[in-house]
């Protein structure tokens, strides 16, 4: 057995996979705002995107921002479709890995998130067959702990929460800021490339661990 106790997986990029041009584009045709360009990355999210995933901002007051300098007639509900727009699906590989790696080690998520894209989040693993809170010992999101990464801060935290020594997690997300964060506090992380193998991104670390 490897030293490895526990994997904590990011989620966007890393399990699910996204489509940042698929959701500019819905929130010009849908809500005609235009600042979503401004707002949007990869990785880490500006402006009040990324107010609504510190917490700093509730789910309503997000809304709001942007309904006001979105086309009259514009509703919530434009707001939510549009924000999924994001969000493809997770794949099957990815299913079974975690299927898999969930028989030998307790799987958690560490996400930069929010409680509009968590809806549709939890609905794509539902559909997958791998209910979040069935699948997860635990899920560590950004709105809900107020902190973002790559923060230091957020990975101390983590591991405190989890109850592990951070040398004995391993950490795979999408960001080499993330990466970098999560190293320099002590864990075993990982950078992921989305499109490539998931599962020789984890084992390249299990295998030599």
């Amino acid at each position: 057995m490897n030293g490895i106790k526990a994997i904590i997986f990011d989620l966007g990029g890393v399990l699910i996979d996204l489509d940042i041009e698929r959701c500019r584009a819905a929130f010009k045709e849908i809500l005609g705002y235009g600042k979503i360009d401004e707002l949007l990355d990869p990785c880490h999210q500006k402006g009040i995107y990324s107010d609504l995933e510190e917490g700093i901002l509730t789910e309503n007051e997000f809304k709001e921002l942007i309904l006001h300098d979105s086309v009259p007639g514009a509703t919530p509900e434009d707001v939510d479709r549009a924000m999924a727009a994001l969000l493809t699906g997770i794949c099957p590989e990815k299913v079974q890995l975690l299927k898999n790696l969930a028989r030998k080690y307790p799987l958690y998520l560490l996400s930069n998130n929010n409680s509009i894209s968590m809806k549709r989040s939890r609905k794509i693993f539902e559909d997958a067959g791998i209910p979040m809170d069935e699948i997860f010992s635990g899920l560590f999101l950004s709105y809900s702990m107020k902190m973002l990464k790559p923060s230091e801060k957020i990975y101390r935290e983590t591991a405190v929460r989890i109850g592990l020594p951070v040398h004995e997690l391993l950490f795979i997300d999408d960001s080499e800021s993330n990466v970098s964060a999560a190293s320099s506090v002590g864990f075993n992380a990982v950078l992921y490339h989305p499109g490539s193998d998931l599962e020789k991104t984890v084992f390249s670390v299990l295998e030599v661990m």
